[in-house]
């Protein structure tokens, strides 16, 4: 049988009987979705590594508890958003980039070498000004309440729909829309206040 092909509830399924090849199937998909949310959430390599672990684990353990009627994704990046919650208010981490995890959104050749190459189209200026403006996001960024983070960052560097925002962070759907409001406009005063 090929994994590979199964959906994701199909492999759940199959993750409850034990079948280690379809656990492993889903470590595949979502391990790097997982860790560039964590990532951006605690804003530390290491961190972020030891809790997506922490979080495929503890699903993984709890997999008979998956409701097949819901997406996958959803439900793993709901547990791993709450440990990820959890970890920044326990350590108080309090930085978070918008441009998300490291490489993403990056060129092949920026991922393959693990360097920041420019544009070429860009214009040196172009570029110097983006990057100052990548820094005062983060900085923003990270003063955003946890709550409000992870909305904006579900909503606008996830690009994940509200319903499945309010699925991930188990709120009501009011409530998300408030949050992601709310963090725009927090956002936007504190990019002014980074800017002067």
């Amino acid at each position: 049988m090929d994994y590979a092909q199964l959906d994701d509830r199909e492999l759940a399924a199959r993750a409850c009987e034990g079948r280690e090849r379809a656990f492993r199937e889903l470590l595949v998909r979502y391990e790097r979705p997982v860790f560039s949310l964590v990532f951006r959430m605690v804003r530390n390599r290491e961190t972020a590594e030891d809790v997506a672990q922490e979080a495929f684990v503890k699903a993984f353990s709890a997999i008979h508890t998956y409701n097949p009627s819901y997406r996958f994704s959803n439900w793993i990046f709901k547990i791993a958003n709450n440990m990820a919650i959890d970890r920044l208010r326990k350590r108080e981490l309090a930085t978070v980039s918008i441009d998300g995890a490291p490489n993403a959104g990056s060129t092949e050749e920026e991922h393959r070498t693990g360097f920041d190459i420019p544009d070429r189209s860009e214009t040196p200026e172009a570029y110097t000004e983006n990057r100052e403006l990548g820094s005062r996001i983060e900085v923003a960024m990270g003063r955003l309440r946890p709550e409000y983070r992870t909305a904006v960052i579900l909503r606008h560097v996830e690009g994940h729909s509200y319903q499945e925002i309010s699925d991930i962070m188990e709120l009501p759907l009011g409530t998300v829309k408030t949050y992601i409001h709310r963090g725009r406009g927090e956002l936007k005063g504190l990019l002014e206040e980074v800017a002067v």
